[in-house]
């Protein structure tokens, strides 16, 4: 049977769930924020990972692409031993589920420290530092090697400078050691990319190597505010 009618029903529920949470009352951000209390230990209190960067950034991310990797958290789609306490139906309900995914993705971090003023107290200036998420260069890629790879596989997914998009999260901006944990888990089947037999198990090591150093510099590109998501 042709897979045609099963894509065009998936775009178009996709569709509709981005045209209704564009009313402003769609869903309780006050709820959403203290349910991430939960998750801030783990993902840090304003959404920028946590763990040496074992733990993602969360902050900014596309709230449908939230929901979906909670959901296939909560019906075990997508393995993780530590989200198992809080991801399922009788704690994460689908109203909180949406609530939470609604306030990461209002959640906004600067790629460096505001310019200090002569007024400012010494715990105002701590909670910017904590604001603040600029990924080092990863060593040993070659940046205009992995910018091409990039360009070539991931970007129209990904957005031109691993922004995200709707369909898939941002990377700029996103912890290396996450990333590398990432592709590892895909190309060996551990997490499910519908095209890592394409796109990512034929990479080298040299290209993934320039991708993370690709990826590792295009948050310093930006304007300092935040990582921009492609609409």
């Amino acid at each position: 049977m042709s897979m045609r009618p099963l894509f065009l029903a998936v775009l178009m529920a996709a569709a509709l769930h981005g045209e209704a949470r564009g009313a402003d009352d769609e869903y309780d951000l006050q709820l959403g924020e203290e349910i991430f209390d939960t998750c801030a230990p783990c993902h840090g209190p304003f959404g920028q990972g946590g763990g040496g960067g074992v733990y993602p950034r969360l902050a900014g991310m596309d709230i449908d692409y939230l929901i979906r990797q909670l959901d296939r958290f909560k019906t075990r789609v997508r393995e993780n031993i530590p989200m198992i306490p809080y991801a399922n139906d009788r704690d994460l309900p689908e109203e909180d589920m949406e609530a939470v995914a609604a306030y990461m993705e209002t959640l906004r971090l600067k790629t460096r420290l505001p310019e200090l003023k002569d007024d400012i107290d010494g715990l105002t200036r701590l909670k910017q530092a904590k604001q603040v998420l600029n990924i080092p260069r990863h060593p040993g890629g070659d940046e205009a090697h992995g910018g091409k790879v990039y360009g070539e596989l991931c970007a129209r997914c990904h957005g031109n400078q691993g922004e995200g998009t709707v369909r898939a999260p941002l990377l700029a901006g996103q912890h290396i050691p996450y990333l590398i944990k990432q592709f590892e888990n895909y190309r060996t089947k551990q997490r499910d990319h519908r095209e890592a037999d394409k796109l990512l198990i034929p990479l080298t090591q040299a290209d993934i190597d320039g991708i993370l150093t690709f990826l590792s510099l295009q948050d310093d590109t930006f304007t300092g505010e935040e990582v921009k998501k492609k609409e």
